[in-house]
């Protein structure tokens, strides 16, 4: 098992939090996901999925991965 953690923007509420999970959980091979409102920290395990795949569908969700510096 994989464990993958994004920061991500526009995460402002419990609906956000929701629609993450709800999005990624639904991806083949994706076992976990939490996220949270306070940093925008979202944390995924997988079988293996790819990261360019969790990230594609993070932005596909409303969710692009925050810009690191």
């Amino acid at each position: 098992m994989m464990t993958e953690q994004f920061k991500v923007q526009n995460v402002k509420c419990s609906g956000c939090v929701k629609a993450i999970i709800d999005g990624l959980t639904a991806l083949p091979q994706v076992n976990g996901v939490t996220a949270t409102v306070e940093d925008g920290c979202v944390t995924i395990e997988s079988d293996g999925i790819s990261r360019e795949t969790l990230v594609s569908k993070l932005a596909e969700l409303g969710y692009p991965e925050a810009e690191s510096g």
